[in-house]
């Protein structure tokens, strides 16, 4: 497999930290993926002959059947890949002999899996105590949820996400991509990272324990305190803010704007550039609180001007007047954006076993000392690493 050849920015806070990744499917693997982004050694620890569940998973159905599925290709790039049967004892050997090098070991299984084989978070931490070991679940380690199976769509329905999401005739609404598993990851790499800096200062490994459900809950700040402080029941509000008016989607002579204008003089701004002067002396509209109760007369009232000119246009003018709009746009469209290829937020890697030669994919959402964290190479093919990692143990291929 060949990479492109682009340069990796250098030193990266997690070069030489080394994680075994037992995960599949998105919130695992988007946890470790962030940690390549920022210069892990990321190892998958793959069940022989179907790897990782969502080698199988993606739009390309011939991806899919060559285990390397779209799904997979998203954020397995720049790991390595070794087959093991951890049920099988010279498997269970291979992978704490590998655990006493490692600094990570990030799962996640159902709660009770890594006991039963007989590879958990004791026995790991015994035979390596600076072990960082993180554990990914749907509800956590304990608790009466803890050994119900979930997908992200169960949590983003039990965690009140959907509840919230849409109005009044469609909620409650999934979440357009799996936000869930996402969240989840991104928790768990953060915690990963803080428990290494804490290793850093008293030698001690951690056992981190990640809940997709309370992950997801802990991001919805704002909406779970209204209810806990303020008593507010939080309910569906289409593509409205509920924190302000106007803040929202609205119609224009083509296509669809969000504008954000939160401050009073941000409402001051925009009623001048579209035209409407008069609706800051309206008192419906005059003070914050006022707009919020009448907030589908101002909406009526604003597009109503809108339709002159279309997003795009009005995105300008807004933008150019210090008030917060933009279009809302297609994942194509995005992705095309020149503030996206600007900041190299794609990467394209040349893998010969790849259709085509090559593969696109996202990189994390910041860069590092003004350069993009890219990744080394593409996603693996299952089982690629193993010969190599395993004659570094002095073992070999199980047959």
């Amino acid at each position: 497999m060949n990479a492109s050849p682009k340069p990796l920015p250098r030193p990266r806070p997690l070069n030489g930290i080394r994680v075994l990744d037992l995960t599949n499917v998105l919130a695992g693997p988007f946890c470790t993926y962030q940690l390549v982004l920022m210069g892990a050694e990321v190892i998958k620890i793959e069940a022989p002959g179907t790897g990782d569940l969502a080698r199988v998973l993606g739009a390309d159905t011939g991806l899919s059947k060559a285990l390397m599925g779209a799904s997979f290709l998203a954020q397995n790039a720049g790991k390595k890949s070794v087959v093991l049967d951890l049920k099988s004892t010279a498997g269970k050997d291979t992978f704490l002999e590998m655990a006493r090098t490692a600094d990570v070991v990030v799962e996640n299984f159902r709660p009770g899996v890594m006991t039963r084989l007989g590879l958990d978070q004791a026995v790991l931490r015994e035979a390596n105590p600076g072990l960082v070991y993180c554990a990914i679940s749907g509800f956590g380690q304990e608790g009466p949820m803890r050994n119900a199976p979930a997908y992200d769509q169960i949590i983003q329905g039990l965690s009140g996400a959907m509840s919230i999401t849409g109005d009044d005739d469609s909620a409650p609404l999934r979440v357009g991509y799996p936000v869930a598993d996402s969240v989840g990851g991104m928790t768990a790499a953060f915690a990963v990272a803080a428990a290494l800096v804490g290793r850093e200062r008293t030698g001690e490994g951690a056992f981190l324990d990640v809940s997709m459900l309370d992950s997801t809950i802990a991001t919805m700040g704002w909406v779970v305190s209204n209810y806990l402080i303020a008593g507010q029941t939080p309910t569906p509000m289409g593509n409205d803010n509920f924190t302000a008016a106007p803040s929202g989607a609205f119609a224009t002579g083509d296509g669809l704007l969000n504008i954000a204008a939160n401050k009073q003089e941000q409402f001051v701004a925009l009623a001048r550039v579209i035209g409407r002067d008069d609706m800051v002396d309206d008192p419906r509209f005059a003070e914050r609180e006022a707009r919020k109760d009448n907030r589908q007369a101002l909406t009526h009232e604003i597009e109503r001007s809108l339709v002159d000119r279309s997003a795009g246009e009005w995105e300008a003018a807004l933008n150019a007047a210090g008030i917060p709009a933009g279009r809302v746009l297609g994942v194509p469209e995005a992705l095309a954006l020149e503030q996206v290829k600007g900041r190299e937020l794609v990467q394209t890697l040349v893998s010969d076993d790849l259709p085509g030669g090559q593969l696109s994919v996202c990189l994390g959402g910041y860069r590092l000392n003004g350069q993009a964290c890219t990744v080394a190479s593409p996603p693996p093919v299952l089982g690629a690493d193993t010969e190599a990692l395993l004659a570094g143990l002095g073992r070999e291929v199980e047959a």
